[in-house]
């Protein structure tokens, strides 16, 4: 297991916004690479201008997502949680895990379980997940998610995927 004993978590600032999402990247190519070809990376790598300024704008309106920084202050990991959307009341919680994405060096560090705990506590939540991603799917059960039976057929560069819903009832 690796280890990891010098980093910190903080809240996203708007300077954080392109090395985040650059770092983003890189942790979908090391966890999606068996679910989509270089040319859905190189897609996503065109969309990061778009990208940095959606989120800038988001983060100017009061959105938040956590980052957390090595010792050297790289960005190794990203977390941040949303309320949940209409479509998703029926899972009986408020918030859903959007996105939480460590590099792979930290797999196994600890680090995804602190980012998870900063955004949601022991709040009840929900999360998706790809279907057949089972080192994440093993994550989230680990820390009390469980499928519930939805499901989504995914579209647009990740068409072909499906996500499966997962929640935690009892934090």
């Amino acid at each position: 297991m690796p280890e990891l004993k010098d980093y910190r978590i903080r809240a996203a600032t708007a300077a954080d916004v392109r090395p985040a999402l650059e770092m983003k990247l890189a942790a979908w190519r090391q966890a999606y690479s068996g679910f989509r070809g270089e040319e859905f990376f190189a897609f996503h790598e065109e969309q990061l201008e778009a990208q940095v300024a959606w989120w800038e704008r988001g983060l100017a309106g009061g959105a938040q997502f956590y980052i957390a920084e090595n010792a050297e202050g790289r960005i190794i990991g990203l977390a941040g949680g949303t309320p949940v959307i209409d479509e998703d009341q029926d899972a009986g919680v408020e918030i859903e895990l959007g996105m939480l994405y460590i590099l792979a060096d930290f797999y196994g560090s600890g680090l995804g379980a602190h980012l998870l705990q900063v955004v949601l506590g022991q709040r009840p939540a929900l999360v998706w997940v790809l279907q057949g991603n089972e080192r994440a799917i093993a994550f989230y059960r680990k820390h009390g998610f469980e499928f519930d039976g939805v499901s989504e057929e995914l579209t647009g560069s990740w068409n072909g995927l499906t996500e499966l819903r997962m929640v935690r009832r009892n934090g």
